[in-house]
C-alpha cells in the first residue's frame, strides 16, 4: 500500500489531497521504488496551479531517492536494495512508493545520503546543462545569477566559483545576502533595494555580462536584458514570479543582438547516455567538496501543501525535501 499526493484540479496549494493506492507488480523496464526523501522544485508549484497543464487527476513530484523493492523483466541497471535517484520522467514522487522506468534512475554513490540525493538531483544537473551545454561557462567570465541563495542558485554559485568564474548573484532580501556571499558569490545585489542594472555595470566597467541565468520570469525579465553585453545570452529557466511577458524578437535586437532560449532538463538529458554524464558531473562535484549541499527544510509528505506555500513566499533558503 502507498499513499500519495494527487490534484484533480488546478489552483493553490489546497487543491493537493493525500490518497492511498496499491501498486501493481513491476512492468517489464520497471522497478517498484520505496522512497527516503522527495525533491520539491518550483516547477511543482506551476503544473500544480495550471501554468504548465496536464491531464487531470494526477500525482505530483518528479524528484526523488529511495531504495529498489523489485524489478520488472528486462531490468539490468540497477537491482533489489540498490539505493537510487532520479530526477524528470512521470509525476508521481510525491508518495512513499510508486513505479517508475528503469532507465530514469542512477545508483546514489556511497557518501551522498538519500536526502541530499533527492534534494539536489534536479537543481544539481540543472546547474551541469545550463553552466556546461546551454552556455559553456569559461574560466574568468563573469555572469549573472538571479536567486543566488535559492535551491539551483546555491549549487550553481559552489560550481561556478570553483570553475574560476565571477559571479554577480541576486537575492530578495539581506539575510539571503549573508548566504550567497558565504557560497562564494563576489558580488550579491539585494534586488528588492538597489538597482540591479547600475550595479552590473558598475562591477563589468559599462560591458554586461555575457549570460544571465534567469529563473525568476517576469520580475526580473527586463533588468537581464538590460545587465547583458552585446550579443549575450538570455537563459530563462524558470518562472517564479510568473511567466515571461510576451515579447517581440526586435526587443533583442534592440539590446545589443541578443540571443534567448528557454532550456529544459528533459531535453538536455533525453538520452541515458547524457543523464548518466549528467548525474556523474554532479556527484563527481559533491564527493570531492567542490560543491556542498547544505541542509533542506523537510516537511512530512502529508504537509506539501504548506512546503508549496512557504516555497511560493520565498520564506525557504536552498532545498525543499518531504519525508514519506
Amino acid at each position: 500500500m502507498s499513499v500519495a499526493i494527487v490534484f484533480s484540479q488546478t489552483g493553490g496549494p489546497e487543491v493537493l489531497t493525500l490518497q492511498t493506492r496499491e501498486l501493481a507488480a513491476p512492468g517489464a523496464g520497471e522497478v517498484h521504488i520505496r522512497h527516503t526523501a522527495i525533491g520539491i522544485n518550483f516547477i511543482d508549484t506551476y503544473q500544480r496551479s495550471g501554468l504548465y497543464p496536464m491531464p487531470l487527476p494526477s500525482g505530483l513530484g518528479q524528484e526523488a531517492a529511495g531504495v529498489v523493492l523489485a524489478v520488472g523483466a528486462g531490468v539490468s541497471n540497477v537491482a533489489v536494495g540498490d539505493r537510487v535517484a532520479y530526477a524528470g520522467g512521470p509525476l508521481g514522487s510525491y508518495s512513499s512508493e510508486r513505479l517508475i522506468a528503469a532507465s530514469l534512475l542512477v545508483k546514489i554513490p556511497q557518501g551522498i545520503s538519500d536526502e541530499a540525493a533527492a534534494s539536489m538531483m534536479l537543481q544539481g544537473m540543472t546547474v551541469e546543462y545550463l553552466v556546461q551545454r546551454t552556455f559553456p561557462v569559461q574560466p574568468g567570465q563573469t555572469v549573472l545569477w538571479h536567486a543566488a541563495a535559492g535551491g539551483v542558485g546555491q549549487i550553481a554559485v559552489q560550481w561556478l566559483t570553483a570553475m574560476g568564474v565571477t559571479v554577480i548573484g541576486t537575492v530578495g532580501s539581506d539575510a539571503k545576502v549573508a548566504t550567497a556571499r558565504a557560497l562564494g558569490c563576489q558580488h550579491v545585489i539585494n534586488y528588492s533595494s538597489e538597482d540591479v542594472v547600475a550595479r552590473v555595470r558598475d562591477i563589468t566597467n559599462g560591458a554586461g555580462v555575457p549570460v544571465v541565468f534567469d529563473s525568476v520570469g517576469k520580475d526580473t525579465f527586463e533588468m537581464s536584458l538590460n545587465c547583458l553585453a552585446r550579443r549575450g545570452y538570455f537563459v530563462s529557466f524558470g518562472n517564479a514570479s510568473g511567466a515571461v511577458p510576451a515579447f517581440a524578437p526586435l526587443e533583442l535586437t534592440k539590446h545589443g543582438s541578443l540571443f534567448c532560449t528557454r532550456p529544459t532538463l528533459a531535453d538536455y538529458n533525453a538520452s541515458r547516455a547524457e543523464l548518466e554524464a549528467s548525474a556523474q558531473a554532479l556527484f563527481d562535484r559533491v564527493l570531492d567538496g567542490r560543491i556542498k549541499i547544505g541542509a533542506s527544510h523537510r516537511y512530512p509528505l502529508a504537509e506539501a501543501a504548506q512546503a508549496h506555500r512557504d516555497l511560493q513566499a520565498r520564506k525557504t533558503t536552498g532545498s525543499v525535501i518531504l519525508l514519506p
